[in-house]
């Protein structure tokens, strides 16, 4: 039998190992299986430039198929894996294929978390995670003229502002007392929430919905736990994801917030791979174990597992960085803020756009948010990479360079 990797999830990462793969050397067999009936695609755009109609399906492709032929990859798409077998090295898929492995690589991602509310079920109510998602908003956004948008994520504010300017009356509802509470400082939360607010978005904070229901007339409403009623021709749920572990646990795979992986992506069986937002790994630069929902982190260890797999180990040691478009803001973020307990803002946020937010845990430099401010963005990045602290006495004083503000760790 001739050598075959098989990549379970037509992902960032899938589409980042096969390629690598190939590149690297690897002579055998790589076979792609993914449930959605699509080559990978970038995820990001999806409630931004897709969801906005300026691009289409094959403008939002990673590769085009003549990549992957010419590279010889092939893909089962429209297709589940059921079950692993570790101890024949198969994969039994949904069509009844047993599949045999020589390396197996788990991409498997993460699935949209379900609201547990009466109502989610009707028509008009969508989640957002994928191009089907997507393709039914866009054919609903055509002719609503309301939406109403549950989550306060970077998810829920990307689609709203995308559907914003596309004309709709767009209400935001947050379940927790600020928007983006669980990635930001709440100076940025204000921030967006006041940028959302001057570009006609409504924001309610600290409100949960309690149901979904059919307007009389047609269209829908969503009652709330302060009692108000918000109507809408269309309802869109973005309250986080879950990681699908699913597979690998009833493999026997080691399983933390995710699969757990070694510094080479290597799961608890040598033979058997994971990357991408299903991944629970170490991070050398934070010192901790993180599972992170981010194209980069996607990106990197799809070519971590393709370098060990091919021979020619290289461990992970990437700093996490993830970015987010609304309106005419660009938000870049370098670094993990978590555990945070001081910030220091340089740049206009009372009235501006343009602006950075460093995060210090003590006088120590951990991340930061730069919006609309890319030299923030690439110096903070650096500072980090390499493990160079900054003067917090200085960074938020704009007369000084940023150059200026670096001291030694």
């Amino acid at each position: 039998m001739s050598e075959t990797v098989i990549i379970i999830g037509a992902s960032h990462s899938a589409a980042q190992t096969s390629v690598s793969l190939r590149q690297g050397g690897w002579v055998g067999g790589i076979t792609v299986i993914g449930d959605e009936a699509v080559l990978p695609y970038h995820r990001p755009p999806l409630s931004k430039d897709f969801l906005s109609g300026q691009k289409a399906i094959d403008d939002i492709l990673i590769r085009p198929a003549a990549a992957y032929a010419e590279a010889d990859i092939k893909f089962h798409l429209g297709t589940r894996v059921g079950s692993i077998d570790r101890k024949n090295k198969t994969v039994l898929t949904d069509a009844g294929d047993v599949l045999p492995y020589t390396k197996l690589v788990l991409t498997t991602g993460a699935r949209i978390r379900r609201l547990p509310v009466p109502g989610v079920g009707l028509n008009g109510v969508y989640y957002l995670r994928d191009t089907a998602d997507v393709l039914s908003i866009k054919a609903e956004a055509e002719t609503a003229k309301t939406a109403v948008i549950i989550g306060g994520g970077y998810i829920g504010l990307e689609t709203a502002a995308s559907l914003r300017k596309q004309g709709l009356e767009v209400t935001v509802l947050e379940a927790m007392p600020r928007i983006l509470q669980r990635v930001t400082a709440p100076a940025l939360s204000t921030f967006y929430k006041r940028v959302h607010e001057e570009e006609g978005v409504t924001i309610l904070e600290n409100v949960m919905a309690s149901e979904i229901q059919p307007a009389d007339g047609g269209g829908l409403r969503v009652l709330t736990s302060c009692e108000r009623t918000l109507a809408a021709d269309i309802v869109i749920i973005g309250i986080g994801v879950i990681p699908n572990i699913e597979l690998a646990e009833a493999a026997g795979l080691s399983i933390g917030n995710g699969i757990e992986v070694n510094e080479f992506c290597q799961t608890s069986d040598p033979d058997i791979y994971a990357a991408g937002d299903v991944t629970w790994h170490y991070n050398p630069i934070y010192k901790t174990h993180v599972r992170l929902e981010s194209v980069p982190n996607a990106t990197e260890q799809g070519k971590v597992v393709a370098a060990h797999i091919n021979g020619t180990p290289k461990p992970y040691n990437s700093l996490p960085w993830f970015w987010s478009d609304q309106f005419d803001l660009k938000l870049q973020i370098a670094g993990l803020s978590n555990g945070f307990d001081d910030v220091v803002i340089r740049g206009d946020i009372e009235t501006g756009r343009s602006l950075a937010v460093y995060y210090f845990k003590g006088d120590r430099f951990i991340a930061v948010d730069a919006v609309n401010a890319p030299r923030d963005f690439m110096f903070g990045k650096m500072a980090l990479t390499k493990g160079t602290n900054i003067d917090k006495t200085r960074i938020g004083d704009t007369a000084h360079d940023l150059k200026s503000c670096l001291v030694d760790s």
